[in-house]
C-alpha cells in the first residue's frame, strides 16, 4: 500500500503546511492524514486521486460549525477530524486495504474534478 497526502491551494488560498506524507507497509492499520491551514475558510475538503483518474471528492468539514459533508457512498472507514485550535484538518482511514493506495489532496474549497470543453 502506498498512501501518500498533499495540502492544495487550488484557490488561491493560504495553507500553512504542503509537506507530503508517504506511507508504506500500512495494510490493516489505522492511519491519519494531516493538513494544516492558516485563515478561516468556510470548509476543508478532502479529494482522493487514484491512479490514472481523476481526483474524487471524499468529504468535507465546515470550519466553523464542524458540520461534515459526504461524497454519497462514503467508505466507513473513512473520518474527517478538524483541530480548530490547531488548525488541522484529518482524514483517517482505518483498517487500510491496497485498494486505499492513491494520493490525498486537502483544499480549502471546492475543486474542480473533470475536464471541461470550450464552448462556441
Amino acid at each position: 500500500i502506498k498512501l501518500s497526502s498533499e495540502c492544495a491551494n487550488f484557490n488561491l488560498l493560504n495553507l500553512e503546511s504542503q509537506i507530503p506524507q508517504s506511507t508504506e507497509d500500512v495494510e490493516g492499520r489505522s492511519i491519519t492524514l494531516s493538513c494544516s491551514y492558516t485563515g478561516s475558510p468556510r470548509d476543508l475538503h478532502w479529494y482522493q486521486q487514484k491512479p490514472g483518474s481523476r481526483p474524487e471528492f471524499l468529504v468535507l468539514i465546515n470550519e466553523a460549525s464542524g458540520t461534515n459533508v459526504t461524497a454519497q457512498q462514503l467508505d466507513p472507514r473513512l473520518s474527517i477530524i478538524l483541530q480548530k485550535n490547531n488548525k488541522k484538518v484529518d482524514l483517517e482511514i482505518s483498517s487500510t486495504a491496497v485498494s486505499d493506495s492513491a494520493l490525498y489532496y486537502c483544499a480549502l474549497q471546492p475543486t474542480v474534478t473533470e475536464t471541461h470543453q470550450t464552448l462556441y
